[in-house]
């Protein structure tokens, strides 16, 4: 079934505006929206239950894509773009030539969510972490070690920004990922009405290896230049760091974060705490 596309040579049309104000994300999160870029991304967003708005594309993209657009019917809007219209709102040479508008999902009922999944359960927590791509890869690992959730608190950037979305390859979709507005309160909650072990990861903690974390548990993670702030390290139950050595003193927080998830859910599966092989 063929796909009927709007052929546009500029992006002055006001159902375009999204895609002309990139630059500008925080009017796209009141606005309820985001963007997705690249055929991967893409892909899964027509393949998931999110409510996507628009397509822009290249003719090849869109050839190539026309059995997932069919199946949004016509609700979808589509439009056909030449590749030097789709790098003039990017700025730079385009990889691949597909972005699409999408809605927000309605913020989801965490404690609902976590209590129906199945046990043991992770959820990630993010206290201040401002940098898009490191939350992207974090809801990436997340998602990859089957979290039920990944939490943003009041000080750190939404998961639905473009290149949060973009650097999650689009796991985003599948996760209940939502800013809380009081991240204290949402620990509390997630510990006294779920009873889940609240556990931050911070210099100075005990070796993560060392820490029984085969219960529920909820990892928090904090800005990538000062950490957690001090009320909500003094609200967890746990304070894990990762040994390093001498000469190195801290992880990029997505790395760091891949590597506490990974014991969580390793001890979730039955391997038991032990210092690594030297």
């Amino acid at each position: 079934m063929p796909i009927r596309a709007s052929q546009v040579s500029d992006l002055e049309a006001p159902e375009l505006a999204p895609y002309r104000t990139l630059r500008r994300p925080i009017e796209h999160e009141r606005a309820g929206i985001f963007v997705a870029e690249g055929g991967h991304v893409v892909r899964r967003l027509l393949a998931s239950p999110l409510a996507v708005v628009s397509v822009l594309a290249t003719p090849e993209w869109i050839a190539a894509l026309s059995g997932a657009l069919a199946g949004r019917g016509a609700e979808l809007s589509v439009y056909c773009a030449p590749r030097r219209v789709l790098e003039s709102v990017v700025g730079f040479a385009l990889h691949q030539g597909v972005m699409a508008v999408g809605r927000i999902p309605p913020r989801p009922d965490l404690l609902a969510r976590v209590a129906a999944a199945p046990r043991p359960r992770l959820v990630v927590a993010l206290d201040g972490v401002t940098n898009p791509e490191n939350i992207g890869v974090i809801v990436r690992t997340a998602a990859g070690l089957g979290a039920v959730a990944v939490v943003a608190g009041e000080t750190a950037a939404s998961p639905w920004l473009r290149r949060a979305v973009r650097n999650s390859m689009g796991t985003v979709f599948g996760l209940a990922a939502d800013r809380v507005d009081d991240l204290a309160t949402t620990l509390a909650a997630l510990r006294w009405g779920c009873g889940l072990q609240i556990v931050a990861a911070a210099l100075g903690g005990r070796p993560v290896w060392e820490v029984e974390l085969g219960a529920d548990c909820c990892v928090v993670l904090g800005h990538e230049g000062y950490g957690l702030r001090p009320e909500i390290q003094a609200a967890c139950d746990q304070v894990v760091a990762i040994t390093m050595a001498a000469d190195v003193d801290s992880l990029n927080v997505g790395a760091a974060a891949a590597i506490v998830l990974y014991e969580v859910r390793r001890q979730q599966a039955g391997g038991r705490t032990s210092a690594p092989v030297r």
